[in-house]
Order: structure tokens, then sequence, then C-alpha cells
């Protein structure tokens, strides 16, 4: 029975995996990730080994963070102007150098700073590769697939923050180092420029080369304060996770107040991922959300609280549990922000307005790492944690009251 592209959208959950183009982004992607997962086990678990100090730690997101938020703009700017294809892989070739380059720092056990200086390449990397992936993504599916491709994107990416996470600490466990895992971090990204090059997605609209300067770089920033649900749920992520993520305390938390050693870190690290594929799988299933932003505000709080339990549990297995829920919770949050992007994106800014996404929302990861690591110094890693989930519920009350345009966003694929 022949039934409408958008039918088979909702009746077919699997709708993008059997695009033969989407599939390899999909493994390259995964394969990618896992590599730079088990990269930042490893490079946590060293610096807190060689230095145990959780400013050491915060300094971690700052080194990667700081060239993101100097390339963001020119970054956009090329992969609309460019083969996004080609943009991806010379990225993924820098962050194999800057892998390659840990490994050796760490066999040799060189001065902590070139860490540092390795992380920044690592930066540099991830300036293009984001808005490169995100822009991408948009030419190997139909638009009615958007939210499809989304809920499976966000779900492969979790899945690996799962194997990533657990197979680094265990890798560090039985070599006593952490060098192998930077080696296969490298060779992940090998793999996902090999899995790039032969695919052949749609003709993109390039930005125009006689253009102005300066009017070309900030298109991708007036678009997006120009477009209030994107604005909203840009600003609503970003906060929530700057002030809400642990991730560069887990080690600590590992160490000193669980108790669990390198592969109950990787279990940790893994532990948001896992809550984050079931609910990927979930939602794939059910359908598109009715009530979008409803969904949208009370899964930031719902994270805020989890973070909160985290913060204060003593016990192993129930802090697997609650850092489940905060990746399941997540979850919903980034499957909304991203199809909206996707919905509301022109093909010729997708690669601006990424940039502009990763800079904002990506980089809060790094930046709510050296907030981390900052109040951890402070007031210790349990009052830093406390503090976070508590900020997060907050962001989204102010939020939830702030954006009424969000808070009464229905169906996703509606909105534009």
């Amino acid at each position: 029975m022949a039934v409408s592209a958008a039918g088979r959208t909702r009746a077919d959950p699997y709708a993008a995996l059997r695009l033969r183009d989407f599939r390899l982004y999909l493994v390259g992607n995964f394969l990618g990730t896992v590599g730079m997962e088990m990269l930042t086990v490893a490079v946590a678990w060293e610096l807190y080994e060689r230095t145990h100090s959780a400013l050491a730690l915060g300094g971690v997101g700052l080194a990667q963070v700081a060239p993101v938020f100097a390339l963001t703009l020119p970054a956009g700017h090329v992969v609309d102007r460019f083969d996004r294809r080609h943009v991806l892989i010379a990225a993924q070739l820098l962050l194999a150098v800057s892998a390659f380059g840990l490994a050796v720092v760490s066999v040799t056990h060189a001065a902590v700073p070139l860490v540092y200086a390795l992380l920044v390449g690592a930066g540099v990397s991830r300036a293009f590769q984001s808005p490169a992936k995100e822009a991408l993504s948009a030419q190997l599916v139909p638009p009615e697939l958007f939210g499809n491709s989304a809920t499976w994107r966000s779900g492969s990416w979790q899945l690996a923050a799962v194997l990533g996470p657990a197979t680094g600490g265990a890798v560090i466990g039985l070599a006593h180092s952490a060098a192998p895992a930077f080696v296969l971090a490298g060779l992940g990204a090998i793999v996902l420029a090999a899995c790039i090059a032969p695919v052949r997605p749609r003709p993109h609209v390039r930005s125009a080369a006689g253009a102005g300067a300066f009017e070309t770089l900030v298109a991708g920033l007036r678009f997006v304060w120009r477009t209030p649900l994107i604005l909203a749920t840009i600003t609503l992520d970003m906060f929530a996770v700057l002030l809400g993520g642990t991730t560069m305390l887990l080690p600590i938390f590992a160490k000193d107040i669980l108790h669990v050693g390198p592969a109950g870190l990787g279990w940790l690290l893994a532990a948001p991922a896992t809550g984050a594929i079931v609910t990927a799988f979930a939602l794939a299933h059910r359908g598109p959300l009715r009530r979008a932003g409803r969904a949208l505000f009370v899964a930031v709080a719902a994270f805020g609280l989890a973070t909160l339990g985290f913060a204060l549990s003593r016990s192993f297995g129930l802090s697997l549990v609650l850092l489940a829920l905060v990746g399941s919770f997540d979850m919903v949050s980034v499957v909304i922000r991203s199809t909206l992007l996707q919905v509301l994106t022109p093909d010729e800014l997708r690669g601006r307005v990424a940039a502009v996404n990763g800079l904002f929302v990506g980089t809060s990861n790094e930046l709510g790492g050296f907030e981390s690591g900052v109040t951890a110094a402070w007031l210790g890693p349990v009052g830093s944690a406390v503090l976070g989930g508590l900020g997060a519920v907050l962001v989204a009350v102010v939020i939830f009251g702030a954006w009424p345009d969000l808070r009464r966003l229905g169906r996703l694929e509606e909105a534009g």
C-alpha cells in the first residue's frame, strides 16, 4: 500500500538507516567517536595520575575550547563554501596527528604542557569537524527524514560514548598506560575519514564567494539571533550543560569517593550514554513528539535533579543509575535541538549555523569542565556537582518563563 514520505517516516523507525550514504556516515562517526571518547578517558586519567589536581582536569576543557572560540566563524564559512566531505576528512587527519602525539607524550612522560598543546590541535580539529558533520548529514537524507536521522545520529554517538570510555578504561587498566588508548583514538579518526571519502551527498547551496567577508562570517550568528526557536534551544542546552556537567570530575569521584579505579571510571563515563541509547531507541519507535517544547523543559529540569542525586550518592551502583538518567534526559534535549536545526536552517547556511551551535552548545561541555574544575578546587567535587545540578534546574525554570514560543512548541516537523 502506497503511503506518503511523511507517513513512511512515522511508520518506519529505520527509514534513514536504509540509505547507503547515511549508513557509511553513521558507521564512520560511530568509530571515530569511540576513539575520541577513549582519548577523553586517557587524558583525564593520565593528568590526574600525574598532577592529582582538579584544576589540571579543568584545563583540559579550556585547551580544547579556546581554538573552537577562535575558529568557529571561519570554520562555518569554510564548511558552507567548500566540499563538506573534504573539510571533515582534513579535520580527522589533524585529530589523528594530535592523538598519536599524545601517545608519544604518555610513553616518554614528557612535560604536562605538551598535553595541553596537543589538545589545542584536537580543538582546532573539532572547530571544523563539528559543523562539517552537522551540515553533511543534512545532505544525506531527504528533509522528511531529518528527525529520524537526528535520532539515529544521536543514538549512535551515545553508543560510541558507552563503548569508548569503557574500552578506554579497560585498555588503560590492562596496559598500565594511557598510550594505547591514544593510539586507538588516532586510528578511529582515520577510519572516520575513510568512511566519509566514498559518500556522495546531494549538492548543497554554497555561500557566495563575492559576499563581504564580515557579512559572510556573521550570517550564521544573525540567523540564530533572528530565529527564536533555535536561539532558545541553544541557550537552554548551553547553560544547562555549562552548569550541570560533571564529566571532568568523574576521575575524582572514581578514585577518591567511589574507590573504583580506572575500569570503574570507564563505566561511570559510559553510564550517561547507556541511558541515552535506551531513550534514542524509544524515541525512534514512538514517532514524532507532539509537545516537544514541554518535553524539552521537563528533560532539562530532570537532568539537573539527576546530577544533584549523583553528587550526593556514595554507592557505585546508584551512581551508575543516576548518570544513566542524566544521559537519558539529555538525549531528549539533543534530538529536539538537532531536529530544529535541520528543519529551520537554509541549506546555504547549515555550516555556519552548525558552527554557532557548536560554539555555544558543544563548547559548553569543555567550559563546563573548566567551571567544574575551578569550583571543585574551591568547594570540593561534591559541592561543585551539587551546585551544577541546582543550576541546571534553575536554567530550565528561567528559560521556560522567558521563551513562550518554545514552551508552546508542538511537532518538530511543523516548526518550519
